[in-house]
């Protein structure tokens, strides 16, 4: 039988002012201007309760050891290129959250060590904040992907789960299918997503409702539409930090956003 979603019986029952784990598509910069992605976005953010800090871990942060961003406010990472000059005016000054990355430090095993540097949020990380906490009020904090492997971030979103009684909203930022390359005929406004975007999507949200883990670890494998979904993987692996920090396993994630952008698929869930 697959495996399913199992988590440390310490964290006992959900509580009412416990803060869900979060995946999310976060777009390209141009997604501010979106019709419709950017009303799901804020609806979502609505519907939550207001966290006290934010950790973002996203699809375009990738260091080893495990990193943690600054603690002192640093410029926004512009990591994209060919866009129009207003979109790297874009700012968004959000508090630090030192006491946050001191806690995350402390959480994590002692033969692991985490980082630290002094790198601002990248457009994973600060394009949805932009439009789900536009006020930049709330503190947030980067964390790198110490590597692409899904049983190890989902372990490191175990670890990370007892901030959700805090008040800390855990968000993985990346794209349920991200095939860059063979999309070129959506970026004039086409309508639909191919057949691997399609196969991929769906793939993903019943194997998600069935808490099957030993199918999502193994996605490479299983999963219909690859490798043309993900060519490389880093948009899919920060789904499994949001999972490793569900609390129940026998509930499916509550799916918030779905449908597709530019052909690809932007299903966003939460876990509680």
């Amino acid at each position: 039988m697959p495996r399913r979603l199992e988590m440390p019986d310490e964290k006992g029952p959900a509580t009412p002012g416990r803060l869900p784990a979060v995946y999310l598509g976060h777009g390209a910069p141009t997604l501010v201007d979106d019709e419709l992605w950017p009303v799901e976005l804020a609806a979502w953010a609505a519907a939550l309760p207001s966290p006290r800090a934010i950790l973002v871990v996203s699809a375009h942060w990738q260091s080893a050891p495990l990193t943690l961003g600054a603690v002192n406010p640093a410029p926004l990472v512009y990591d994209f290129y060919g866009f129009p000059e207003r979109y790297y005016q874009i700012r968004y000054d959000s508090p630090p959250a030192p006491d946050l990355a001191a806690r995350i430090q402390a959480m994590m095993p002692a033969g692991e060590p985490v980082a630290q540097r002094e790198r601002g949020l990248d457009h994973g990380a600060y394009v949805p904040l932009l439009v789900m906490y536009p006020k930049a009020d709330v503190p947030v904090l980067q964390m790198s992907m110490p590597d692409l492997a899904p049983e190890h971030l989902f372990e490191i979103g175990r670890r990370l789960a007892p901030l959700r009684d805090e008040g800390i909203l855990i968000m993985g930022s990346g794209f349920m299918t991200h095939g860059l390359p063979f999309i070129h005929e959506y970026f004039d406004g086409r309508p639909g997503a191919p057949e691997w975007s399609t196969e991929f999507d769906t793939w993903a949200a019943e194997v998600l409702s069935k808490g099957d883990l030993d199918a999502l670890f193994d996605f490479r494998n299983r999963a219909p539409g690859m490798p043309y979904a993900h060519p490389t993987v880093e948009h899919f692996a920060p789904l499994f930090v949001a999972l490793g920090a569900a609390t129940d396993p026998s509930e499916a994630p509550k799916f918030t956003i779905e449908g597709y952008w530019l052909g690809l698929a932007k299903r966003s869930f939460e876990v509680r």
